[in-house]
């Protein structure tokens, strides 16, 4: 004997089958509005997103260009000092200073310190300067000249 209720079943419930779904339900008044609604939001989404990407991607790019500079101050203020405390004349900046960059060098005593200070190129260069440095000191060679600053 089947329980109670279950003869009210289709067969193909009864047997163990699931039921066909119905497919999908007739579209609505409100479903055309709910497109309608939807149609521009795609558009909004890039045009709030690009914007943001595009920030990154520039301050990415100064980022990169202010190590590559900073690394660039780092050989220069090396050279010039290991230059001057060799006594050679003069503190060229070499191939290795960055475009624009300042080298000062000072003696004291048995040491020299070299401060190399160039600017970041910032891409598009509208955006405000900045700038790097970086300082080196070398020993004084015992028996040469004096260091040449």
């Amino acid at each position: 004997m089947s329980p109670p209720g279950y003869g009210s079943l289709p067969p193909a419930v009864r047997a163990g089958n699931p039921a066909p779904s119905p497919g999908p339900a007739p579209a609505g008044p409100g479903d055309a509005r709910r497109r309608r609604r939807d149609l521009g939001s795609a558009t909004a989404e890039l045009a709030v997103g690009l914007p943001a990407l595009l920030v990154l991607l520039f301050a990415g790019l100064a980022a990169v260009g202010a190590v590559t500079t900073q690394l660039a101050c780092v050989d220069a203020a090396r050279d010039a000092a290991l230059a001057a405390a060799r006594g050679e004349p003069g503190a060229p900046p070499g191939e290795r200073a960055a475009p624009g960059a300042e080298i000062t060098v000072t003696v004291d005593g048995d040491t020299v310190r070299a401060t190399a200070r160039a600017p970041v190129p910032v891409v598009g260069g509208w955006l405000p300067g900045l700038w790097v440095d970086a300082s080196a000191v070398a020993a004084v060679e015992p028996g040469l000249p004096e260091p040449v600053p």
